[in-house]
Order: C-alpha cells, then structure tokens, then sequence
C-alpha cells in the first residue's frame, strides 16, 4: 500500500499546518493478532481548520486525542480506511427499524464533548462488556479527556438518552465537507436499541442536514469483529493504495 508525504500533502491546504512526528515504531497490532503494526503517530502544529481536517480524513488519518495517526505497516494492508456518500448511503429494512424505534424511545443531543463520571462510567463498561479493553485498566476521567475530548479539531459528541439515563455517547470530528465518526461507547444492557447503529444513522442524517459530503467510519478490518460491521453500511468506499475505491456489495 503506498502512502502520501503528510507534510507535503498538507501545506498544498494550508500553509500555516504541518504534522510532527512524535512516535513512530513498530507494534502489536491493536486490531489483528500476531500481526505487527506501524501507526506513526503525529502531531499538527498551527491550525488544523475545517479544510485541512477534511484533507487529513482524505488521507486516511484517524485521530486520538490531540494526536493524528495512520498506518503504514511492514506486511500487512488490512486496514482499510472507509468512508460514506452519505447523500448516495441506503438504508435496509432493519436499519429502518433501528431509526424509527430509536427515534421514537430515545433522545439525542448535539454538543461539545463533556467529561464527567458517567461518561467515564460508560466508556468501561462498553469496554469491558465487549472485551475492548485487550488487559488495559480502567479509563478515568483525565484519559478519557485525553482520548475523546482533547481534540486538535473542530469536535462534537452526540449523546444519547433513554428516559433520564444517558446510554450512549457518540464523538465525531467536523470537517468542512466532512464527518468522522472517532468513537461511539453505549450500554451493552440496552441492546435492543442497537445503538452503535442508531448512532452511526444519526450521524449520517446529521451530515446531510448540515450540507457534509462524507462520513468517514474508520478502519475496516474483514477478520476484526469489532470493525467489520462498518461493511453494511452501502455503498460506501475504501482507501486503497492511497485511492477511494467504490465498494460493492459482493466485495464486503
């Protein structure tokens, strides 16, 4: 898989921003086992406005934190950055009913990124629940700031609520042309919501109501059951070899 030179990339959008590398070595795989990952990780220095973080997502950059990151591993392409048209995105029949009952029972709000113990609270037992944790502790309160919202971008959480529970919390960077879902966490017990898709459609209705082109998803891996999902939301496209190509359905 080839790769673009993210500094020159990025002073073609905006003179004022360059990425400095911070780390960069060779890792466990955080999503494949046996497999050994380079996700040098970057950090943008001068103003990271709507244009240049639609070029990054472009690039197929993910962020964390404060940080930016992608992968450009010795042996393997798995990772397949993915994104949709969110104008072109078609909805199945379940996804119908996940949005009609979910709009129906649920409330959702659109703000900046709150920190406080219940979201805190949530975000370990997701994790725990759904074995993401891969033996690390539990997060508290100044990691999660760290993680979801200490932003070098312009970001907003969708929260969720059942009733007076908050039971979901969706955080998404705002480019100019995009959307990027960062990291959804939810109540594993209100699994009749299925509200990691109920978050991932409100986003896709939130692009189009506020003129987006794309909602990028993040990577999908076809042997990560955690991220292969992302493969039923169509059409959509993937990076490869530093092109977005077209998905088809029978190639998921």
């Amino acid at each position: 898989m080839s790769h673009h030179d993210p500094e020159k990339a990025l002073r073609l959008a905006d003179g004022d921003c360059r990425l400095l590398l911070v780390q960069d070595q060779l890792q466990p795989c955080p999503y494949l086992a046996g497999v050994t990952a380079r996700m040098p990780l970057r950090l943008p220095v001068g103003p990271v406005n709507p244009s240049v973080t639609d070029q990054l997502l472009a690039m197929g950059y993910r962020r964390s934190g404060d940080f930016v990151y992608n992968t450009v591993c010795p042996a393997c392409s798995e990772c397949m950055p993915t994104r949709i048209e969110v104008e072109r995105f078609r909805y199945t029949a379940s996804m119908r009913r996940v949005l009609k009952r979910g709009n129906r029972e649920l409330t959702c709000e659109w703000g900046k990124p709150r920190v406080d113990a219940k979201r805190v609270w949530l975000f370990n037992l997701h994790r725990n629940k759904r074995g993401l944790s891969q033996g690390a502790g539990e997060l508290d309160l100044e990691g999660y700031r760290m993680f979801l919202a200490d932003s070098c971008c312009d970001t907003q959480e969708l929260a969720i609520w059942l009733n007076d529970e908050l039971v979901a919390v969706a955080i998404v960077d705002t480019g100019a042309i995009s959307f990027s879902a960062v990291y959804t966490h939810f109540d594993p017990h209100a699994m009749k919501y299925s509200l990691g898709t109920y978050a991932l459609l409100r986003q896709i209705e939130y692009a189009i109501e506020t003129g987006r082109k794309y909602l990028y998803l993040g990577m999908y891996v076809a042997e990560n059951r955690h991220l292969n999902y992302k493969a039923r939301f169509q059409p959509q496209q993937r990076l490869v070899d530093g092109q977005w190509l077209d998905i088809a359905d029978s190639n998921r």
